[in-house]
């Protein structure tokens, strides 16, 4: 067996040079468990068929894992460069630094602005989707958001989603995959109704919400919470009783799904530990919610939103120390991270980043598990988790040899 770095001199190859490959010696890893002996046929940028290894011809693995694409569906920035630029230049270099973590589907997330300025990125992802696989939709995260919880978010753009503030974005939930909102606000019932009724994931989020406002939003339809302990209520005095907040009601309730950044920052190892308790492996959506600063020094500056951030020991913050200003990591970090600190099996680990996050956006017949029919979006990882590649639909897309146009013939064997 070759050893597992071997493997990032032998590269995989374009779908679009090839009719079919066939990727054999990996341990693959299922959604139940890691498998051995397995070779997965890609055709046409598709999972073929995963069958026992049969192939006299196959590119071989060197004995790394094989894992689904990783899928982020919170991504506001990487390398200085923000979703809110409206820019194909902009959504390449952000696409590109996060497949270098193994992310190959990903939600270009917004901030909070005004709703003709959100529009206008809509307007930019839809022209430019075609160019890129990578991008699966938008995430509109604000500005219907409580002001009693907006982290780094701007105060000013917040507002009510009442009908003339929403009406710019009705045209583009083409779109739209997903929207974080406060349920508590006025009219926000009547738009998660809305959005669901389009195929709209809603997720609640920067919200201050008390159990029963809550409630109301999941009885409509928001079937998530946004960054699970950030920027949401909890219990809290209500006279003399203690009352739920957003957080109590998402963990008590078994079809909401929970996002999580586990960067190590925004929330501590004995809380991802709570959540993992009260959500299992089917319950949890790793995130990056990495903003412009992912992938910059520490000490860089960057702008969210208008406002001043900065780099400092591995993750984002507003300039004067605030408040965190999302992540500066991508989602390999916080696979491992789980891995490491929580104690979640890899295969689990790995669901938390593929299949269940596909699942929330209505994308798990095509995204996040080793599966015929699905697109051919992989990542190999080397045994201390480090990604040595990322391919989608068939296409190589980063390597860590830094030579992804090597001839397929350097991964054969007979």
């Amino acid at each position: 067996m070759s050893s597992p770095q071997a493997f990032v001199h032998a590269l995989l190859p374009s779908a679009s040079r090839f009719n079919q490959m066939i990727l054999t010696n990996a341990r693959l890893i299922l959604p139940d468990g890691l498998r051995d002996g397995l070779e997965i046929v890609v055709a046409g940028g598709k999972i073929a068929e995963i069958r026992e290894r049969a192939a006299r011809e196959a590119l071989d693995l060197g004995g790394n894992y094989l894992a689904p694409g990783f899928v982020d569906l919170h991504v506001h920035g990487a390398l200085g460069r923000d979703t809110m630029e409206a820019s194909p230049d902009v959504f390449r270099a952000i696409c590109s630094h996060h497949a270098t973590g193994g992310t190959t589907s990903l939600l270009l997330t917004t901030v909070t602005a005004s709703c003709p300025k959100i529009a206008n990125v809509l307007q930019a992802v839809r022209e430019f989707g075609n160019q890129n696989n990578q991008i699966v939709g938008v995430h509109v995260e604000g500005p219907f958001i409580s002001r009693a919880r907006a982290g780094a978010q701007r105060a000013d753009f917040i507002c009510d989603p009442s009908p003339e503030e929403t009406a710019p974005l009705f045209p583009f939930m083409d779109v739209i995959r997903r929207v974080t909102l406060a349920p508590e606000l006025a009219g926000a019932l009547d738009f998660i109704e809305q959005l669901g009724e389009r195929g709209v994931s809603v997720s609640g989020g920067h919200s201050d919400a008390w159990d029963e406002e809550a409630r109301a939003g999941f009885e409509r339809g928001m079937r998530s919470v946004t960054h699970t302990f950030n920027c949401m209520s909890s219990m809290r005095r209500r006279g003399i009783e203690r009352v739920a907040g957003l957080l109590e009601v998402a963990l008590s309730e078994p079809t909401i799904s929970c996002e999580l950044i586990a960067d190590g920052h925004h929330v501590s190892p004995t809380l991802m530990k709570l959540l993992y308790r009260a959500k299992g492996r089917t319950g949890i959506c790793l995130v990056s919610d990495a903003t412009a600063g992912a992938g910059l020094p520490n000490g860089t500056r960057f702008e969210v939103g208008g406002r001043d951030c900065v780099t400092a020991e591995g993750v984002c913050r507003l300039a004067d120390g605030s408040a965190l200003a999302g992540s500066s990591s991508r989602m390999i970090d916080l696979v491992r991270m789980v891995v490491s600190s929580v104690g979640v099996p890899l295969h689990e680990a790995i669901r938390m980043a593929t299949m269940n996050p596909a699942a929330a956006i209505g994308l798990e017949k095509r995204k996040g598990a080793l599966i015929p029919g699905a697109d051919a979006d992989f990542v190999v990882l080397s045994p201390e988790l480090h990604v040595l590649q990322t391919y989608v639909a068939g296409e190589c897309v980063y390597s860590a040899s830094g030579d992804a146009r090597a001839t397929a013939q350097s991964g054969i064997r007979s």
